[in-house]
């Protein structure tokens, strides 16, 4: 046997050995995904979101989420903690604050101050002149590892989630390939400065959205495919249910447009590989062994999807192309305008809303 092949054989046995036994902070489990449903139907593919214009192009990466003032004022949360302004033009006002961590959801409240989810730093409130104030880290004594999203309702009330008491925002794919159920949703009460727990062993929770009469919050589960309503009045009070199961995507980020529409994104179709792969943990744990340009990865997709209060779809918004704006991990309507955010992608997008 030659030199070079003891050396292949050589590579070939360490390979093995790294891909079989290379520690990895995860444990998948078994899980069975439904059938994933049909791209047709209210899920038919179009090119609404084809004439998104794409803004601050030149500012950063990955502004997950997009908040707009009365004014119009337009707020953007960059991956090195920039909080950047612009104008109703898309024109650059500077930076708003730094939170010094990774800001991710974003909503004002009433006296106009911007709550912030930081995926490092919790739940934070910046008021108008940029001063930070946190509000809060922790809920029944486990710190928040991943705050997420987060949505004001009309009384002041603060719903947020922690996607992750476990995994950070820099290890979503071991939380997804893990497939355990880690997340939270939060409501914290700015009178009396406490954090409660509404609902846990959420699978990723992600986008959260409060009705408009604050009758119920809706919390993205991105990877049990499905969207979950938490009553917060009447008879239900308290109790969670699911309001849209077996989604065609990943769903991100969810908002209120205040008239009972609730806009999800959608940063990816699923894919059959990992959903052929929920059987098989073992196997999911060597692909987090790969290096992540090795790993399954989604088709430029922009997906947007508008449903109303009991989970029926309205409005069914894409554009499958590498060229898309995507991946699209937020939606938020303000006076006729879907503002489009991204986790990864260079800048944000903004397209007029259907009727």
């Amino acid at each position: 046997m030659g030199k070079p092949t003891k050396a292949i054989l050589v590579f070939i046995g360490l390979l093995l050995v790294y891909l079989l036994s290379w520690p990895v902070d995860a444990e998948p489990v078994v899980w069975t995904p439904p059938p994933s449903p049909e791209m047709k139907g209210q899920f038919e593919p179009n090119d609404y979101l084809q004439d998104a214009e794409i803004l601050g192009l030149n500012d950063g990466i990955g502004p997950e989420d997009i908040a707009v003032d009365e004014a119009g004022i337009m707020y953007a949360g960059y991956e090195d903690g920039r909080i950047i302004k612009y104008d109703g033009h898309g024109n650059s006002l500077g930076i708003f604050v730094n939170t010094q961590g990774r800001p991710l959801g974003m909503d004002f409240d009433g006296e106009g101050n911007l709550i912030i989810a930081d995926a490092y730093k919790g739940l934070l409130r910046a008021d108008q002149d940029g001063n930070l104030t946190t509000l809060t880290t922790e809920a029944d004594g486990i710190p928040f590892k991943f705050a997420d999203d987060v949505d004001v309702a009309a009384d002041g009330k603060i719903y947020f989630t922690d996607a992750s008491y476990r995994y950070g925002v820099h290890d979503y794919r071991l939380d997804l390939m893990a497939h355990q159920p880690y997340g939270r949703l939060l409501e914290y009460d700015p009178d009396t400065k406490t954090t409660t727990t509404l609902l846990s062993d959420l699978y990723f929770a992600n986008g959260v959205a409060v009705s408009p009469g604050g009758e119920f919050v809706l919390v993205n589960e991105t990877s049990e495919y499905r969207v979950q309503k938490f009553w917060l009045k009447g008879e239900k009070s308290g109790q969670p249910e699911i309001l849209m199961d077996n989604l065609p995507g990943f769903p991100d980020g969810i908002s209120s447009d205040g008239k009972g529409t609730y806009w999800i994104a959608m940063p990816a179709l699923r894919k059959e590989i990992i959903d052929n792969l929920s059987g098989k943990p073992f196997v999911r744990k060597i692909i987090l062994r790969l290096p992540e340009a090795l790993q399954p990865a989604p088709d430029r997709h922009g997906f947007v999807l508008g449903i109303d209060g009991a989970g029926r779809v309205i409005h069914n918004l894409q554009y499958p192309s590498p060229e898309s704006f995507s991946p699209i991990t937020s939606v938020e309507e303000k006076n006729g305008v879907l503002y489009l955010g991204s986790l990864t992608y260079l800048g944000f997008a903004r397209i007029i809303a259907p009727e």
